[in-house]
């Protein structure tokens, strides 16, 4: 066995490794579980807190501009699959038409489409206008601050999958197990290590693997890594539709 020298001490080779996709000189040694969590945990709340202030203008005029567009709810909430397979309520600003969901559960080509790989319709007719504008630069996500905040998510994290989701790509990929429940074995996330390789240009296996590989890397200057990226991210709209 080798071994590599690094400031905090002396670790076997295999403990260090490259993450796929992140162009980056840095490598990443496992971070003692207990100090993970508590870290994570006090920057999470830090992060949703401010973020929460410093866009609550922005959280006011977003959802009066749906709520003029069509009268309905500017929020939309959905089940969604977190740590260790517990559902949990997922909160976004809506960038759908009213009864986007009925719509979706009562068009079997739209499903098929929408289940298929990325979970996300390229040019989707129940898009609105204003939907399309806060989807670009990822504005829906921002309700799930208070997700955070109340510690069902992460702000970095694996996205967060659908129960149908989840049951149709397990029961259709059963060798896939494995890195789902590496996976669902942490909290989900606002962004992370998908959301900054590209998002949606990524086939859904992929980033299967990559946020089981993310969730198994328990490193606090990977998420902090991960958070410098979201920005440029956002603003260039990578994968986003």
């Amino acid at each position: 066995m080798s071994w590599v020298v690094h400031p905090t001490g002396i670790y076997p080779s295999k403990l260090f490794f490259q993450p796929y996709g992140l162009q980056t000189s840095i490598r990443w040694v496992y971070t003692q579980p207990m100090f993970y969590e508590q870290t994570k945990r006090a920057m999470d709340l830090a992060i949703s807190l401010v973020a929460l202030v410093i866009l609550s203008p922005v959280f006011i005029v977003v959802a009066i501009a749906i709520f003029l567009q069509d009268g309905g709810s500017p929020l939309y909430s959905h089940k969604r699959v977190g740590l260790k397979r517990q559902e949990f309520t997922f909160y976004k600003f809506r960038s759908m038409v009213k009864n986007a969901d009925a719509i979706l559960y009562s068009n079997r080509e739209l499903y098929e489409k929408m289940r298929s790989g990325t979970n996300k319709v390229k040019d989707d007719f129940r898009v609105t206008k204003i939907g399309k504008f806060i989807r670009k630069y990822s504005i829906d996500e921002l309700p799930q601050l208070f997700n955070v905040l109340s510690g069902l998510m992460s702000f970095v994290g694996p996205r967060a999958l659908r129960p149908d989701e989840l049951k149709k790509y397990e029961a259709e990929n059963p060798q896939e197990t494995p890195y789902l429940d590496k996976v669902l074995s942490v909290k989900p996330g606002i962004t992370g290590y998908w959301q900054v390789s590209g998002r949606s240009k990524i086939p859904f296996d992929k980033r299967i693997r990559m946020e089981a590989e993310y969730a198994g890397i328990k490193s606090i200057k990977f998420d902090i890594i991960i958070i410098l990226k979201t920005p440029l991210a956002v603003l260039r709209a990578e994968g986003a539709c």
